[in-house]
């Protein structure tokens, strides 16, 4: 693991537990951006890890955005092109956490706003403490959400509540957030990590190559037709057909017996 600020992960039983720790509300800046991606790159190589859970360091937040004084001061010297570098930057690293073939699973600990909520969205599961609040509110700054908000939020909750909470910047609670399918669960907020490693545990002892099929498929099939996500289905298919761990899985449903995957 290369040396890092701002990130810090930790792996056993197969799932990396990743902590984005820029106190005192886990604000991005571009270097936390840029180790974030580096980390998602490492753990993409690591075989140890088959599941990764992001959440944010401390009690207060997740992440509660971006680092204004960074941003403020960006916008300030009208600099075109350091705010050019930060909108892609954060982009291609969330991009890159929901292209993950090992799924990525945000405990959200606390407040998710801003750049907070546009890199939960780009996990592929969510669990929210109790008390947590999500929101995009750029537009109380004079901007809009610049890594993701206005493309992933219309995806998961549709066009017009999308279009209200950006419009208004107003903080949602968790439980709407349950309601409106923008996470999967909520929880206690003392319990959010323990949900999130038992579930990415469960995940862990799944085919490795079986949970990268599935993912490949349900991510083609967003952006795509039916027919289209129904052709990458049988691709995927058709691939698995010939891996030891279908064969296993299989062979153990018949046997009456709990399969033993080896991500083959």
């Amino acid at each position: 693991m290369a040396e890092m600020q701002f990130i810090r992960y930790t792996i056993q039983d197969r799932v990396a537990t990743l902590v984005i720790d820029h106190p005192p509300v886990n604000a991005f800046n571009r270097q936390t951006l840029r180790e974030l991606g580096e980390a998602i790159d490492e753990l993409g190589r690591n075989e140890e890890a088959k599941v990764i859970v992001i959440t944010g360091g401390g009690q207060m937040a997740f992440v509660a955005g971006a680092d204004i004084k960074e941003f403020a001061k960006i916008l300030e010297n009208r600099d075109e092109a350091a705010a050019r570098e930060m909108m892609e930057l954060g982009q291609s690293v969330f991009s890159k956490v929901e292209a993950s073939r090992k799924p990525v699973i945000a405990a959200i600990n606390g407040a998710a706003l801003g750049g907070g909520l546009e890199l939960a969205m780009a996990c592929h599961i969510r669990i929210a403490g109790d008390r947590a609040r999500l929101g995009q509110p750029e537009v109380n700054l004079g901007i809009i959400p610049l890594w993701g908000g206005t493309q992933r939020l219309a995806r998961i909750v549709g066009p017009a509540k999308a279009t209200e909470i950006i419009l208004t910047g107003d903080p949602i609670t968790a439980q709407e957030a349950k309601a409106l399918g923008l996470v999967n669960m909520v929880v206690p907020g003392d319990a959010v990590q323990r949900q999130a490693l038992g579930l990415a545990k469960k995940i862990a002892t799944r085919s490795a190559v079986v949970v990268s099929a599935a993912l490949e498929a349900i991510g083609a099939g967003l952006d795509a037709s039916l027919e289209e996500g129904l052709a990458v289905e049988r691709l995927q298919i058709e691939k698995l057909l010939s891996s030891e761990d279908a064969a296993e899985g299989v062979t153990a449903f018949v046997e009456k017996r709990q399969a033993v995957f080896r991500d083959k």
